[in-house]
């Protein structure tokens, strides 16, 4: 199985305008992602997916790989998907969020394996550990699965909701939380794209669940392992211990 790695990195973000080449510790946050998804030996190979020549010169400077997209693309589903069709032999695409700059291979490993069940089309992570603020966090996405852990929803809200229960609601119900690593066999991806926006994903500002709409199936993979993002400047802080 041929896997690919593609980071999509936007310099204009709306929280954070150019999060991929700020400083952390003498390497850009677009460096550190790359380097760490380098480290996965499921790879053959990753590639920065990005619509600005500031980020293409970052990529070039440390040696990585780059390619410049289109300005249009509304997600980094979208960016990868331009990547993907320049890599007619690639089984499986996986899509590394540009501001993980901690991010562990070991995940991208677990991810890739879902592929070796033939019926898996697009995977995702979840993590069991959560607590009653994430419950409650709408930034927290959480989700539900069925018998065989493919995503039934997701929702920035609490799910299922516990209004009526009494108690603790982590004492009556195993939450899941989303951990927001995708990958996709090529030809889902590429179908992916081409699907328009439903209200679903517009209401609650999560892609995914316009893949659901439509009938996709995304498995998902308990993983324990999980690393802080750079969402916005406040973040870096987070971040710049552990490195």
């Amino acid at each position: 199985m041929k896997v690919l790695g593609i980071i999509p990195a936007r310099f204009e973000s709306s929280r954070f305008p150019g999060k991929p080449l700020i400083d952390l510790k003498g390497k850009s946050m677009i460096q550190r992602v790359y380097e760490g998804a380098k480290k996965s030996r499921s790879l053959f190979e990753v590639i920065v997916a990005t619509d600005d020549d500031r980020i293409v010169a970052e990529v070039n400077r440390f040696g990585g790989k780059v390619v410049l997209t289109s300005k249009l693309h509304p997600s980094g589903t979208d960016r990868c998907g331009e990547v993907a069709q320049l890599f007619s032999d690639v089984d499986v695409v996986i899509n590394i969020q540009g501001d993980e700059p901690l991010v562990d291979y070991r995940q991208l490993d677990a991810l890739i394996a879902a592929f070796d069940d033939t019926s898996v089309s697009i995977a995702s992570l979840g993590i069991k550990d959560v607590s009653l603020d994430d419950i409650n966090n709408s930034n927290r996405i959480k989700i539900v699965v069925d018998h065989f852990n493919n995503a039934l929803y997701f929702s920035r809200s609490p799910i299922p909701n516990f209004a009526n229960s009494k108690g603790n609601p982590l004492d009556q119900y195993p939450y899941y939380r989303h951990i927001g690593l995708y990958a996709y066999r090529t030809k889902t991806l590429n179908e992916l794209v081409a699907l328009k926006p439903v209200q679903l994903e517009m209401i609650e500002s999560l892609e995914q669940l316009r893949w659901l709409y439509y009938g996709y199936s995304i498995r998902i993979v308990e993983t324990n392992i999980e690393t802080p993002n750079i969402d916005v400047p406040e973040d870096v802080e987070k971040v710049i211990p552990f490195l």
